[in-house]
């Protein structure tokens, strides 16, 4: 898993070859003791995260949608990427 992106405390991974579990390209988010697995359309897969800081990161991936897609690309093939910019 790589760290994606950071901020307002929010930390965003991408694990390598995840597509067993959830069959959406997703991030996994972890906020405090929340930890939430957020397809990059914002739909809520797994998990759980406070309302306020999963309206911050789904404007994040609005923001940054097709950086999070061409990492979403590398990831799953066991390629590098790069991180992506907080907002």
């Amino acid at each position: 898993m790589l760290k994606t992106s950071r901020f307002y405390g929010i930390i965003i991974k991408m694990y390598f070859n995840d597509t067993s579990q959830h069959h959406k390209p997703h991030i996994h988010a972890f906020y405090g003791d929340y930890e939430a697995v957020i397809a990059i359309d914002g739909q809520l897969l797994a998990g759980s995260m406070p309302v306020k800081q999963l309206k911050i990161i789904n404007g994040w991936l609005a923001i940054y949608e097709e950086q999070v897609y061409e990492a979403w690309n590398h990831a799953v093939r066991n390629e590098h990427f790069e991180r992506i910019n907080p907002l």
